[in-house]
């Protein structure tokens, strides 16, 4: 089987031209493998995680919010960064899926691993599969900002499919998601996907 390898080409220098709230661009100074150099600008991010909660009438949970860079309101499924390092991405998961639907899941596994755009970002994403979705207890998640704005629905998972292969649906961790959960439906089955505490090299983390 094919196999994504670890390896890292020498800097001689970097720079970091600028810091924001969350992230920041580097540059780095990269020797190639001719011995000339270039210069790679990239984004620092902590990374991230997302949910496609799937509830017991195969209908997945999603949210439409506005993403200022692209001047849309996407269909996404929940998702947040990881604020703290080390943190363990389940429970940075079950965080979001909270916060942002006010939604609890009984059963968690792993569905795939990402690197949003790794020319020019070292963004991982782990894309969790929840099931065994019920209403959260207490008060709900007083929401701010863009997320104050957001709408949401359950949507039968074939539809999510066939909405991202028409062009319809663009969301990264959305269209990931819902393609690699057909795909592992139509396999093994859901059951055979990693456990929700498997290693993830990209963000290391604590039990």
């Amino acid at each position: 089987m094919l196999q994504d390898t670890p390896q890292e080409w020498q800097v001689v220098a970097t720079a970091t031209p600028f810091t924001g709230k969350k992230t920041a661009v580097r540059t780095d100074e990269v020797v190639m493998p001719d011995g000339g150099t270039a210069a790679r600008d990239y984004q620092v991010h902590p990374g991230s995680v997302a949910i496609l909660a799937l509830d017991d009438s195969g209908r997945v949970l999603v949210i439409k919010q506005y993403r200022h860079p692209v001047r849309h309101k996407l269909w996404e499924i929940p998702a947040g960064l990881l604020d703290i390092p080390g943190e363990n991405p389940l429970h940075a998961a079950q965080r979001e899926l909270y916060e942002e639907a006010h939604v609890k899941a009984d059963d968690w596994r792993v569905l795939v691993d990402i690197y949003s755009s790794p020319g020019g970002s070292d963004e991982a994403i782990r894309i969790f599969l929840a099931r065994g979705i019920t209403a959260a207890e207490g008060e709900r998640f007083e929401a701010s900002g863009e997320e104050a704005d957001m709408e949401t629905a359950r949507v039968p998972l074939d539809d999510l499919v066939r909405g991202a292969l028409a062009g319809e649906l663009h969301n990264n961790s959305l269209v990931c998601g819902v393609l690699a959960a057909s795909a592992a439906l139509a396999g093994d089955g859901l059951e055979a996907l990693r456990p929700a505490d498997a290693p993830w090299p990209a963000r290391p983390f604590t039990a």
